[in-house]
């Protein structure tokens, strides 16, 4: 018999029977189960996937020879195209005057990024940078550099990064 062969019941329920009752508590167990894994799923491939293009609220926090820094705030729109580019987005660019840079190291795995610059010549400078993206609206940071001049060490600085996602970006 097909469903559309039995009376409803008013109120539009079928009349009870064990077979109708066991497919409903399957489906009303099946269902729930089948969204629950495709939203995680869906979580996974976004994060996978990294950061939400948007605009970001960056806290910085700098420690320079020993010496803490009050805590500095911007905001940075961080466009499609950049976010599908995290190595490139978050890695420094070499631009140095009278110094060469070797070719930075660099490796990601769709969620941690860790780059290595190293610069010789009239500035020596060694930076080092990790960035950890830990969901679609949150990343964390820091940065590290040292430096010497004609061969007279600069204090070394240690930067920390947070960024927290806060909506679209203005149009």
């Amino acid at each position: 018999m097909k469903i559309d062969d039995r009376k409803m019941r008013p109120g539009g329920s079928f009349p009870y029977s064990p077979s109708a009752t066991r497919h409903t508590l399957t489906r009303r167990v099946a269902l729930p189960a089948a969204v629950a894994a495709i939203l995680a799923s869906s979580t996974a491939v976004a994060f996978a996937d990294g950061i939400e293009a948007g605009l970001w609220k960056v806290t910085t926090t700098s420690v320079t020879g020993g010496m803490a820094g009050p805590p500095r705030q911007s905001s940075k729109c961080l466009t499609a195209e950049q976010v599908k580019d995290l190595p490139t987005t978050f890695s420094p660019i070499a631009r140095t005057i009278n110094s060469t840079c070797e070719p930075m190291q660099r490796s990601f795995d769709g969620t941690k990024l860790t780059w290595h610059l190293l610069c010789k010549g009239q500035l020596d400078m060694e930076l080092s940078g990790e960035f950890d993206f830990d969901s679609p609206h949150h990343y964390t940071g820091t940065v590290q550099s040292a430096a010497s001049m004609a061969g007279q060490p600069m204090p070394g600085s240690k930067n920390t990064v947070e960024g927290e996602w806060v909506s679209a970006c203005p149009q």
